[in-house]
């Protein structure tokens, strides 16, 4: 299978393994592609938010930009909203189901904590 490129920065994807699951880490900015289910798979795990080195601050200009293809199947993906988190913006794809978190994106949605899980209350009663 070719090297898949990361559909922000177009650097390299390189195979990152926690506890048995494989996700592909971009060399250059540290987004991460997770293919369908390994997030939700991986965010049960103690410990696997060590897999999401990069920066926040980097993550955070690459969050920014607009319209990327799937690396796997090449589809626009699209852009979402943690439910319980809703600071957390990350894309998925329509078709293979796989998600793109940027860099500290995961870890962050890892660690949701009690005030994400208050204002998921809070913000549910008000709609």
């Amino acid at each position: 299978m070719s090297q898949l490129q990361c559909p922000k920065c177009q650097g390299s994807l390189e195979s990152v393994v926690y506890s048995d699951i494989e996700v592909d880490r971009c060399t250059n900015c540290q987004g991460i592609w997770f293919d369908s289910q390994e997030a939700q798979e991986l965010k049960k795990m103690k410990g696997a938010e060590i897999i999401d080195v990069g920066d926040p601050s980097t993550g955070k200009k690459f969050d920014a930009i607009g319209t990327i293809n799937c690396p796997k199947c090449k589809t626009q993906m699209t852009k979402m909203v943690d439910l319980n988190q809703s600071h957390i913006r990350y894309e998925k794809c329509p078709v293979c189901y796989g998600v793109w978190f940027d860099a500290g994106e995961f870890k962050d949605y890892k660690e949701e904590n009690l005030s994400d899980i208050f204002k998921s209350i809070f913000s549910k009663e008000r709609r």
